[in-house]
């Protein structure tokens, strides 16, 4: 059985474990590699029920952020009604089973439901097999930009150009 909840201050280690994991499934295919996240950062998310789990069997089989404001990233386009997705990283235990598409399937309902017009997420640099996989999970690629501000942003904004992808509802 399936269920996507928010995350809880129980989640922490399992959170930061995938978080490390994809890391290092990151370090010898792509050029960009994510940073170590600030324990406050997703302290933060927790609190305001901006950190989501999606569990399979009583396990967590993946994990991701939401928020309503992105306009380091996105800039004018944040002006839109939108739910951006970051740092979704799955659980090695639970990967080849699409689950991006059920996260986009979720964040499409709540997009709806939190009256939304898009469902958003970025990624950094050029990997085309990403871009490939979430164009395959209903998204559309808008190409890849340079970001005109990342001293806010975490140190991976910092390597490269970053794809864009959107959803409209």
């Amino acid at each position: 059985m399936l269920k996507i909840l928010n995350s809880t201050s129980d989640d922490m280690n399992e959170i930061f474990r995938l978080y490390q994991i994809a890391r290092e499934y990151q370090k010898p295919r792509f050029n960009v590699v994510w940073p170590t996240f600030e324990t406050s950062l997703i302290e933060s998310e927790i609190k305001n029920n901006h950190q989501w789990k999606l569990i399979i069997d009583n396990k967590i089989a993946c994990v991701w952020a939401t928020t309503y404001n992105d306009a380091l990233i996105w800039g004018k386009k944040n002006e839109d009604p939108s739910v951006y997705l970051h740092r979704v990283a799955t659980n090695p235990e639970f990967r080849g089973q699409n689950l991006v598409k059920k996260i986009v399937d979720w964040s499409i309902s709540y997009a709806t439901k939190n009256n939304k017009k898009f469902v958003r997420l970025d990624t950094v640099g050029e990997n085309k097999k990403l871009i490939n996989h979430y164009q395959k999970c209903g998204f559309d690629y808008l190409g890849l930009f340079q970001l005109a501000d990342t001293k806010s942003l975490p140190d991976h904004y910092k390597l490269d150009d970053v794809a864009l992808f959107e959803i409209k509802i």
